[in-house]
C-alpha cells in the first residue's frame, strides 16, 4: 500500500516530469520554426502537413530527448523537498533511504512502460512523418534522397538467387543494368540481364527490356533474347534501397521480420537496424538509473543550493546522452556488437548509480 508520503513523491515525480516536456516542447517547436519557415513558405507546404508535421515533431523529440527532461525533472522536484528539508525529515522518521526510493522506482516503472509502448507503437509512425516531411518539403534531393546511396546494389534475395542493379529510380520504380543470377550446389544455373527493368504497380509485375537469358548446359548453354518481357519475382525493387529511416518507421513486429529479412539477404545495414531494434528497450530502462542517480545527486542540502543540484544534474543528463550517440555510431559504423554498444551508457551509469546510492545512504 502506498502511504500519504509515497503519493506525494509521486505525484511530484510525474506531474513535474509532464511540466517539464511541457516546458521544452513548445520552446522546441519554435526554435523549429524559426530556423525552417523560410523553406516551407518558399515550398509552399500545405498548413495541413504543417500541423500533421509539428504533432510528429512533438513526439519524435519528446521521445529523443526523454532521458533529459526525466533526469531534470526528478533532481527538481528532490532539490527542492531536500531545500525545504522535507528529505530530513521523512529520514529522521526512521524511514530508511531505500524505503524513501519506493515512490521514484514506482514512477520510473509507470514512465518506463509508457515509453515503452510509445517506442513500439506510436514513435515509429511519427518518424516516418517527420522524416518524410524533411525530406520532401526541407531537404534538397527529395525522394531521392531519402533513399541514400541507391547505386550498385547488389543483394541476395533467396538462398541461391542474387541480383544486381546499377541505379534505381524511386520515382518511375526503375532500375538499369539488370542482372539476376540463380546458383545450385554452387554452379551457375542461369543468368537474366536487361539494360532497364521497370516494376508494375497494378498487377506486381516486371518489365524487362533489351532481356537476355543465358542457362548454362553441360555442353552448350542456351540464350533467349527479347526486346521486352514481362516476368514475376519474388522482390520488390524498393527492398534494394529501403529509405535511410526505414527502421525508424516500423513497430516492434514488423521490425524484427524486416531485420531478419535483411539478415538473410545480407544487408551492410543491419547493425544500423539493431540499434535501432535494441534502443526500444534500453530506453526505457535508463529511467530507473536516471531516477536513482537523480535523487541520489539532489537529496543532500547543498551551499549552492538547487543551482548547484541542477548543474550537476544538466552535465550528468548531457553525458548520459553523448555516450549513448556515440556508442550508438559506433555501433553502427565499427565492429563492435550492437547491443553491447547500446547497452554500455546504461552498464556504466548503472555503476556509478550504485556508487552514487551508497554514498548517499551513508
Amino acid at each position: 500500500m502506498l502511504t500519504i508520503i509515497d503519493k506525494y513523491i509521486l505525484k511530484r515525480y510525474l506531474a513535474t516530469f509532464a511540466v517539464m516536456l511541457l516546458l521544452f516542447i513548445p520552446i522546441g517547436i519554435v526554435v523549429d520554426v524559426s530556423e525552417k519557415i523560410n523553406k516551407m513558405l518558399e515550398n509552399k507546404v500545405p498548413f495541413l502537413e504543417i500541423a500533421l508535421y509539428y504533432y510528429n515533431f512533438t513526439v519524435y523529440f519528446a521521445n529523443s530527448l526523454f532521458p533529459i527532461f526525466l533526469f531534470l525533472s526528478v533532481i527538481w522536484f528532490t532539490s527542492k523537498l531536500a531545500n525545504d528539508t522535507e528529505i530530513i525529515a521523512i529520514l529522521s522518521s526512521g524511514i530508511s533511504f531505500t524505503r524513501f526510493l519506493r515512490p521514484y522506482i514506482i514512477g520510473a516503472s509507470i514512465v518506463s512502460v509508457f515509453v515503452l509502448l510509445m517506442g513500439f507503437f506510436v514513435v515509429p509512425a511519427a518518424s516516418e512523418g517527420f522524416n518524410n516531411f524533411r525530406y520532401t518539403y526541407l531537404k534538397g534531393g527529395g525522394k531521392e534522397a531519402m533513399r541514400g546511396d541507391n547505386t550498385d546494389v547488389y543483394r541476395q534475395i533467396s538462398d541461391d538467387e542474387f541480383i544486381y542493379v546499377n541505379s534505381f529510380n524511386t520515382e518511375s520504380k526503375t532500375a538499369f543494368n539488370f542482372s539476376l543470377e540463380k546458383f545450385k550446389d554452387q554452379k551457375l544455373v542461369h543468368k537474366i540481364t536487361a539494360s532497364r527493368i521497370k516494376y508494375n504497380i497494378k498487377d506486381s509485375t516486371y518489365t524487362m527490356y533489351d532481356y537476355t537469358k543465358r542457362t548454362v548446359g553441360e555442353l552448350n548453354d542456351k540464350i533467349e533474347k527479347l526486346p521486352q518481357k514481362d516476368a514475376v519475382f519474388t522482390f520488390d525493387l524498393e527492398d534494394l534501397t529501403p529509405v535511410v529511416y526505414i527502421a525508424e518507421t516500423l513497430s516492434l513486429g514488423k521490425l524484427n521480420a524486416f531485420i531478419e529479412k535483411e539478415k538473410e539477404r545480407g544487408s551492410s545495414n543491419i547493425n544500423v537496424y539493431l540499434v535501432v531494434l535494441y534502443k526500444k528497450y534500453s530506453v526505457p530502462v535508463s529511467a530507473f538509473i536516471l531516477t536513482i542517480i537523480a535523487v541520489a545527486v539532489s537529496s543532500m542540502k547543498r551551499r549552492g543550493g538547487m543551482g548547484t543540484n541542477l548543474a550537476i544534474g544538466i552535465a550528468l543528463a548531457f553525458a548520459f546522452v553523448f555516450f549513448d550517440k556515440i556508442f550508438g555510431v559506433l555501433a553502427e559504423k565499427s565492429s563492435i556488437p550492437p547491443m553491447l554498444a547500446v547497452w554500455l551508457p546504461n552498464i556504466a551509469f548503472g555503476i556509478l548509480a550504485i556508487y552514487l546510492l551508497r554514498n548517499a545512504k551513508r
